[in-house]
């Protein structure tokens, strides 16, 4: 599988914030965020060949470290991601899957989904294709995959924001699950990939948070490291 990078790091979003985890960034994406901040992973797909034997091994060289996190890019499109994902929790390990939510998971070893449906901020512009752009809008929510993982698995939803209208897009898609959603499992994350950006945001949907009873999500990597690989 294509890996863009393996890291040691501190998680910076959600219910797991600040513990210690190693974070496996796969490469390829079936989605094209317009404000994607690993666009090395995404929108032009870096990386290295790896086997399930050398990303274990990477993942090992940090034994302090008992989390791991499959992310990316879609950790789910990548060769090989489930016997990955069942390897490393013969080991032992924690694992976060970050997904878009877009791909079943088929069983696949997971302890916490880390669940990000895409509101239509995330269209993509005119830099890319009209295909590329409908193929985004047409795959970007898919209620009957987020069922199947919130069914599954232990899980976090969590979404970008970047207007107070985004709430009322998400509630409604919410709502077409017709399952129970706890507001507390619910996360809000301030759009954007600096300090400034997302500061600019954070008063507004913090309140917004309180008033409705949704998780405000901090991004502690910006706060710690900025807008950088590898952390």
């Amino acid at each position: 599988m294509l890996i863009a990078e393996i890291f040691h790091s501190l998680q910076g979003e959600g219910e797991l914030t600040g513990v210690p985890s190693v974070f496996v960034r796969t490469s390829g994406c079936n989605l094209r965020c317009n404000w994607c901040d690993t666009p090395y992973a995404s929108w032009k797909p870096e990386g290295k060949p790896h086997t399930v034997e050398q990303v274990v091994a990477a993942v090992q060289a940090h034994p302090l470290a008992r989390h791991v996190v499959l992310t990316g890019g879609e950790p789910m499109i990548a060769p090989e991601i489930r016997s990955l994902a069942e390897e490393l929790k013969l080991l032992g390990y924690h694992l976060t899957i970050e997904t878009a939510a877009t791909v079943l998971p088929d069983g696949i070893a997971c302890d916490l989904a880390s669940l990000s449906p895409k509101l239509l901020n995330s269209a993509p512009d005119d830099r890319l294709s009209l295909t590329w752009r409908k193929k985004h809008e047409a795959l970007r929510w898919q209620p009957a995959v987020v069922r199947a993982w919130l069914e599954a698995y232990a899980w976090q939803l969590k979404f970008v924001i970047a207007q107070p209208a985004d709430v009322e897009e998400l509630e409604g898609m919410l709502a077409s699950l017709k399952l129970e959603i706890p507001p507390h499992k619910v996360l809000l994350m301030p759009e954007g990939v600096t300090l400034e950006a997302t500061r600019a945001r954070a008063g507004w949907l913090g309140e917004l948070c309180k008033a409705r009873g949704y998780r405000y999500a901090h991004r502690l990597h910006l706060e710690l490291y900025g807008n950088r690989r590898g952390t």
